[in-house]
This record gives C-alpha cells, sequence and structure tokens, in this order.
C-alpha cells in the first residue's frame, strides 16, 4: 500500500525511500514487531477467557507436559498471522502476484490450522479436524499455488526444477511440477506442525529458514545478483523480503510470549500456516531442494515419526522413546530449553549451509 507513495517522490522528498525493498522490508519487519507487542497480551487474555482449560494435551505423551502445559491456551498463530497480514499488505506491492501466492497460502494453512484448534478446544480433547479433511483443504491449496507459479514464472523456468550448486541445471518436470510443488507446501506444513512440541521449538527455526529464503528471493529477483551467482533470474520475487521480514517481525513478537515457560502456544493456526508459507516461497524463488537443507530440523522431525511408525509396525519395537525426535531427547532426560536452544544452533547452520548453495558452483 504504502509503496504507491512513491509517487508522490519528485514533489515531496524522502518518499523515494517507499521504491527501496530493503527499507519496505525493515519497516515492514518493525511494524510486525511492534503490533506483537501491542496486541500479544490482550490477544492471549482473550484466549484465556475462551479456552478455560487451554489446549488440551496428549496424555500419551511426555508426563511433564500433563504438569507444565495444561490450562496454556493455543491459536496464538492468530497474533503471528495478523501481524503478517498487516504488516505485508501495507508494505508490499500488491500488485506483485508472487506476493498474493504466499501470503494466500498462508492464510490458507492458517484457516485450516484454526479449524483445528477451535474442533480441539470445542471438544476438549486432541483429536480435531480429521486428517483427510485436512489432507485434502491443503493439497488443493498446494496446487492452486503451484498452477500460479507457474502462471508467473519465466517461459524458460515454467515447470523446471532448479538444482542447487550445478550451474544452469534445470529438470523439465512439466505438468508433474504441480503434484510436486504441492507435496513441497503440504509437507513444509506439517512438518512445522510436527515440530511444534515445545515452547518456542518451532518459531525460532521458521525464522531461520524464513529469513534465509529472503535473503535468497532478494538475490535471484536481482538480474545483477543472479548473473554474478550464476543462479536463474525469477523476476519479482525480490519483493517476497517484505513478506519475509513480516513474518521474522510477527513471530519475534509472539515469541516474546512463547518464550519457556509459554503464555500461549502457536497452535495448528501458526504451525501449518508457517510451514505452508516456507514451502509457497521455495516452490515461488524455484529453490524446492535448498527448502530441504534450510528446514532440516523439519525434515528429521517428520522423518522420526514417518521412522518410528513404520518400524514399529513391522516389528512391535520403537526406534525412539518417543516421536517426534524432540520428545525423544525429553525422554532421555534433556531440559527443554536445552532441547529448544540446540535445535535453534542447528537450525543456524543449516541455514549457512543453504546460503552457502548460492555461491558454490
Amino acid at each position: 500500500m504504502f509503496f504507491w507513495l512513491t509517487e508522490l517522490a519528485d514533489t515531496v522528498p524522502g518518499f523515494n525511500l517507499f521504491r527501496y525493498i530493503t527499507f519496505r522490508a525493515g519497516a515492514a519487519f518493525l511494524t510486525a514487531l511492534v503490533f506483537g507487542f501491542i496486541f500479544g497480551k490482550p490477544l492471549i487474555n482473550m484466549l484465556r477467557r475462551r479456552q478455560s482449560n487451554g489446549q488440551p494435551i496428549r496424555e500419551d505423551g511426555p508426563e511433564s507436559h500433563l504438569l507444565t502445559k495444561t490450562g496454556t491456551p493455543t491459536m496464538g498463530g492468530l497474533l503471528i498471522l495478523s501481524a503478517l497480514t498487516l504488516s505485508t499488505l501495507l508494505w508490499a506491492r500488491l500488485d506483485n502476484g508472487y506476493v498474493w501466492i504466499v501470503l494466500l497460502v498462508t492464510v490458507g494453512f492458517g484457516l485450516i490450522g484454526f479449524a483445528d484448534d477451535l474442533s480441539k478446544v470445542s471438544k476438549g480433547n486432541v483429536k480435531g479436524v480429521p486428517a483427510k479433511v485436512r489432507l485434502l483443504m491443503g493439497t488443493t491449496i498446494g496446487i492452486a499455488a503451484a498452477v500460479a507459479a507457474m502462471y508467473l514464472h519465466p517461459t524458460e523456468l515454467t515447470g523446471q526444477l532448479a538444482v542447487p550448486v550445478f550451474k544452469e541445471v534445470l529438470v523439465n518436470m512439466g505438468w508433474f511440477f504441480v503434484p510436486f510443488a504441492a507435496f513441497v507446501i503440504l509437507g513444509a506444513a506439517n512438518a512445522v506442525n510436527l515440530t511444534d512440541g515445545l515452547d518456542g521449538l518451532a518459531i525460532m527455526p521458521v525464522m531461520i529458514a524464513a529469513g534465509t529464503l529472503g535473503v535468497i528471493a532478494y538475490a535471484v529477483g536481482r538480474v545483477d545478483f543472479t548473473s554474478y551467482l550464476d543462479v536463474h533470474y525469477v523476476p519479482g520475487v525480490g519483493e517476497l523480503l517484505i513478506f519475509v521480514a513480516a513474518l521474522c517481525g510477527g513471530g519475534l513478537g509472539f515469541l516474546w510470549y512463547n518464550a519457556p515457560p509459554a503464555a500461549v502456544f502457536m497452535g495448528d493456526t501458526g504451525s501449518l500456516a508457517l510451514g505452508g508459507a516456507l514451502g509457497a516461497i521455495a516452490v515461488v524463488i524455484k529453490h524446492e531442494i535448498v527448502l530441504g537443507i534450510v528446514g532440516g530440523i523439519f525434515v528429521v522431525e517428520t522423518l522420526s515419526v514417518i521412522i518410528q511408525v513404520l518400524y514399529y509396525k513391522r516389528t512391535g519395537k520403537r526406534v525412539f522413546l518417543m516421536a517426534p525426535i524432540h520428545h525423544h531427547f525429553e525422554k532421555k532426560g534433556w531440559a527443554e530449553p536445552q532441547i529448544v536452544i540446540r535445535f535453534w544452533i542447528i537450525a543456524l547452520v543449516l541455514a549457512l549451509i543453504g546460503l552457502a548453495t548460492l555461491k558454490i558452483r
């Protein structure tokens, strides 16, 4: 919205700043952060009033959670989504199709998560919206986003899978790119959802991964940078840096209240939305494989569940003490903050490796 103030740049001093993506990204970050600080406490108070018993806690989860987390309200993802959406609409170019793809995917998965959280709170148990319904809705959103991305991508990149590290390597997937991209978006959404099991565990790796993808988006959206780095130029995606900045600002505002001991959980409202956002950004900027690197924490969490389920069905035994894997470390005696901070460190290392793929050719 504020981008249109650049029309006054020739007559009003200082308005030329609104032309720059970096300036608007910084403003979007601060807007979302301040929004989180201002509205965080009132939202939490409202959620407490409406959720007398808080988020239902799994009885088959770690025993300590029944003591330390019972009564904590959920749906805190509403704070992130509100801050993110408002800030993006204020500071991003609203004539940019890529921004709308990522924003609508984020809101769409947020609505799925909200319905799931509402169902859990209303019923007072951990069974929310049936998994098949969530899968159908998520797949529909992913397919729609993939088709839209193919429509907006340059002709030479349409339906192509870019391979990191190798110069000019593209795998022509044709229309098979649509189910692949939908899988990336849906997989990312559910992977973040599985990771969201401890106070502060999911939100920081999400911000780190998003920040990394934002830097990549800015780079691949500039022809001078892509020429120097030998990566594929995707005109217009640099505007996603503003979305990412808003996500990080809203995420930090949420973390203020989600830091151990959490005053509120993000719930599926936040985890599905943020995971969907990561997947959509990766698809739009043609860095789907790199997402698997920078989001390695989420990949490992998901694989731990898959391995546990398959191995248990086959042998009746467990590979991990409990899945997802962060619960395994809880069972081994690691303190919750210890697990969370170590996962943050790993996420940061993976982000640096993901960024390195821009230069290693």
